[in-house]
């Protein structure tokens, strides 16, 4: 009897020339690499938790119990001043309105430039398949690089403002659509595709007739769920100085005492805000790829 967790019974090494005997190696060999990762991660962190209780002003587990001090003084201050809070909803709400603008611009131009991406990289589809690595590079140097990085340079170059989130979330979105709608393309149906191109249609024809239609639902819902990221990501940016309801936050904070109920509020402005878009884009993606109504 064999025990297809741990091999053969007596410790004999499984025959690699049966079926069975393959299975016992390759559960083995997975067994073997994943202890190996394990103890790679759990030494890793080990080894970074005591560089920074190294670089630490004071012992770590010595201060955790002063760890809700700072959130209890900022809740309780927002408590006691809990009839502002109306007030600064409407003082906020246009810097909410501004990092959506933020958003929804940085997802629209990342729409735009990631398609062509998309098609040019994948296999089958691609208008020159030698570039077809070229592309797939571009895209994943795009989405390496993350949006704060970007923002910063572009905020020493262009100044502080809107536009350097904008600019560096739509360069992020670009390469992270594209192999997004790549991977959904690669998946469609090559038949219409053929079909067209023995009726004479160019490549612009093939794609456009031939594989839009069948990767629009999934890339619509890429984009929505992208949009969702990006609204985080340009509350973020404002913190270095991308302007948004980031940057009041930052403002907020850095005032310290009597202004917590302002970072109270701007807290569940994003907070409502984020958990709305979730929800009415979990429906709009659930409609779009499943044709239904029920979340």
């Amino acid at each position: 009897m064999v025990d297809v967790s741990f091999g053969p019974s007596g410790g004999k090494r499984p025959d690699p020339a049966t079926l069975e005997g393959a299975y016992l190696l390759q559960a083995r060999r997975k067994r073997l690499y994943g202890t190996i990762l394990l103890v790679f991660f759990v030494a890793l962190m080990a080894s970074g938790f005591q560089t920074a209780q190294d670089r630490n002003a004071g012992d770590f587990l010595a201060g955790l119990h002063r760890l809700d001090d700072f959130p209890g003084e900022v809740f309780s201050e927002a408590w006691r001043n809990r009839a502002n809070l109306p007030e600064l909803f409407l003082k906020f709400l246009p810097s909410l309105i501004e990092t959506i603008n933020i958003a929804a611009t940085a997802t629209l131009i990342g729409v735009l430039l990631g398609a062509p991406v998309a098609i040019l990289s994948t296999r089958g589809l691609a208008r020159w398949p030698a570039l077809t690595p070229l592309f797939r590079r571009m895209a994943d140097v795009m989405r390496a690089v993350p949006e704060i990085v970007i923002a910063l340079v572009l905020i020493f170059i262009l100044g502080s403002g809107p536009v350097p989130a904008v600019l560096a979330i739509a360069f992020h979105s670009t390469g992270a659509l594209g192999k997004l709608f790549s991977e959904s393309a690669e998946n469609a149906d090559l038949k219409p595709v053929e079909g067209l191109a023995s009726t004479g249609a160019n490549w612009s024809q093939q794609i456009w007739l031939g594989v839009l239609p069948q990767v629009a639902p999934n890339w619509l819902s890429y984009a929505l769920m992208r949009f969702e990221i990006n609204v985080r990501a340009s509350a973020i940016l404002g913190f270095v100085g991308s302007g948004g309801i980031g940057y009041d936050l930052k403002l907020a904070m850095q005032w310290g005492g009597g202004k917590y109920d302002q970072v109270v509020a701007i807290f569940l402005l994003l907070f409502l805000a984020i958990v709305t878009f979730d929800q009415i884009s979990s429906a709009a993606r659930n409609r779009l790829v499943k044709g239904r109504k029920d979340v």
